[in-house]
């Protein structure tokens, strides 16, 4: 079957839904792609809140030194002035769609502090805002009549002639392969953290969309950095939010020290994350932890505000460690949590394949640098979802509509069914993956070097091979989950490949890079994106892209 719209929107979590209302409210017709319920999006999974620059005493200039400072001056400075400019007007607006913000006595918003923040400038609804966010804005695409597509699992992107013009899908409940034919193509597939294990993000974040334009020929940029959250909960992989620590919670090691002194003397435990997650992983090298982890201690802020403020964290930890936070510190760990890396786009959402679009964490366009500083990442959603939607909407009133299509439709059917037939030989999509996300967390992790990265891409590389003999033993078509899993581990492996090869590329510390063998950041040489862009036949294209500066130069990053 073909079915035909204006623009397509592959995702929907916040930047998704966000870019589809907005083109919906442009005139487009629009249908909106989704592999689980958007309600099951991994935007629900964020805790802590969204920044803008509202207080009198704040202001979007102090937003944006902040976050470019964050990104250890990786950032683009234009596109990191229109995000924190804009950020006010997507919190107000979130609040008409219906978010319930946390007000303080005077009935005022309240905010909490955020690492690397210089103000206080996060709004939050206790430690679900991510799923209040997602709540209101999938009430508000329903009412608008957006169409979705919930539980369909994208395999590849048409590009007829050099230009994106829709995507084939498994329609998982029939198990039927359908083209979407579309004048525009908005990527929102989020981030790939199942490329690593163990890590806090949903399984359903296995690098799709980073994948389907990189195979498309849309190239790939700032990959090396990736973020790993200082506060995992042991065992577990669950994010602790940050705003406990907003909210004053301490780090101390196993003899109770409060170590951030440190490393971090004026901010303590709100220094950015690199920072502090690199802090831990030097306590634990050195003897100071308890069976790999260092401990998250909010005995001292009380069990009220705890009940009130962080229940969602608190309930956590009570039923997966039977740990009462109230009374009890909770052992925590650094954990691979956010990719700031993605398919490169403008300010608008364009990449440079004509009409391929992307937003949120598989887009890259870098306001985030070498490190996003927490509680920006709601925020991006929501300021370049709706300014992909936007100017889609208004690409594809220029673009003529597609008659073609049915052979690369049929062409897909075949892949799939060819991977359906293909039989068993041992090799399972259950281990390999298992395989490459210890093998990236232990390799491509906290801290690399020049050996390590080159030993993990010749094993991502011999796993790329095997995983072409995996088999898929479920030969159904009704929701088959094998099917989708074996696929993904495809996409995972793209991922890993350009993440390993950009962490090679960058010959210095800088952000979540953190390399032992260059331990500096070096201005004169790395002050600039790179960029991997598949090449058919051949290894993955390396380029680079000079860093947009504006009104802040770089200096030394103390916190």
């Amino acid at each position: 079957m073909i079915i035909d719209y204006d623009v397509l929107v592959l995702g929907a979590g916040l930047a998704g839904m966000r870019a589809a209302l907005e083109a919906k409210r442009r005139g487009a017709s629009v249908g909106v792609l989704s592999k689980v319920h958007p309600l099951r999006s991994h935007s629900g999974a964020a805790e802590g809140g969204i920044n803008a620059a509202l207080d009198p005493g704040d202001s979007w200039e102090i937003h944006a030194f902040d976050t470019i400072k964050g990104s250890d001056y990786l950032a683009d400075q234009d596109a990191v002035e229109i995000m924190c400019r804009e950020a006010p007007r997507d919190l107000i607006e979130m609040e008409h769609m219906g978010v319930v913000f946390f007000r303080g006595p005077d009935g005022k918003l309240g905010t909490r502090a955020f690492g690397g923040a210089s103000k206080a400038r996060t709004y939050f609804v206790a430690d679900i805002t991510g799923q209040a966010l997602l709540n209101a804005l999938y009430d508000t695409i329903l009412k608008e009549g957006v169409k979705t597509h919930d539980e369909w699992f994208a395999t590849a992107l048409y590009v007829p002639d050099g230009t994106c013009r829709g995507a084939v899908a498994i329609d998982m409940l029939r198990g039927e392969l359908h083209l979407l034919r579309a004048k525009a193509v908005i990527l929102a597939a989020g981030g790939m953290g199942r490329v690593y294990e163990p890590s806090t993000n949903a399984l359903i974040c296995t690098g799709d969309g980073h994948a389907l334009a990189y195979r498309a020929g849309a190239p790939l940029m700032d990959m090396e950095m990736v973020q790993y959250h200082p506060t995992t909960l042991k065992g577990t992989g669950f994010l602790m939010t940050e705003g406990a620590r907003g909210e004053g919670a301490y780090l101390t090691n196993k003899d109770g020290e409060r170590f951030m002194q440190r490393y971090a003397p004026k901010m303590m435990e709100l220094a950015s994350r690199d920072v502090v997650s690199r802090s831990e992983t030097i306590e634990l090298a050195e003897g100071r932890g308890v069976d790999g982890c260092v401990y998250l201690d909010l005995r001292h802020l009380g069990a009220e505000l705890i009940h009130k403020k962080l229940p969602q964290i608190h309930e956590i930890a009570l039923n997966f460690l039977g740990l009462d936070m109230v009374e009890v510190p909770i052992p925590i760990r650094p954990g691979m949590h956010y990719i700031m890396g993605g398919v490169k786009t403008d300010s608008d959402g364009a990449t440079p394949l004509a009409g391929l679009y992307a937003a949120g964490e598989c887009a890259c366009v870098s306001v985030h640098g070498g490190n996003r500083l927490g509680a920006n990442s709601l925020l991006d959603t929501l300021v370049f979802g709706r300014r992909a939607g936007a100017h889609s909407a208004d690409y594809v009133k220029s673009v003529k509509p597609l008659e073609s299509g049915e052979e690369f439709l049929k062409s897909e059917q075949q892949r799939i069914q060819a991977l359906l037939d293909r039989p068993y030989k041992g090799e399972t999509h259950a281990r390999l993956r298992l395989e490459l996300g210890t093998l990236m967390d232990d390799k491509v992790g906290v801290y690399r070097d020049e050996a390590g990265l080159q030993d993990a891409l010749a094993k991502v590389r011999a796993i790329q091979a095997r995983a072409q003999s995996v088999s898929v033993q479920d030969k159904g078509r009704i929701y088959n989950q094998a099917l989708l899993f074996a696929l993904e581990l495809d996409y995972m492996i793209d991922c890993a490949e350009a993440t390993i090869m950009s962490a090679i590329e960058r010959k210095e510390s800088r952000g979540a890079q953190a390399r032992s063998d260059y331990p500096k950041r070096d201005d004169a040489n790395w002050l600039k994106h790179i960029l991997v862009t598949q090449t058919p036949g051949a290894d993955p294209k390396i380029s680079y892209q000079p860093v947009t500066i504006t009104k802040w130069q770089p200096m030394e990053r103390t916190y």
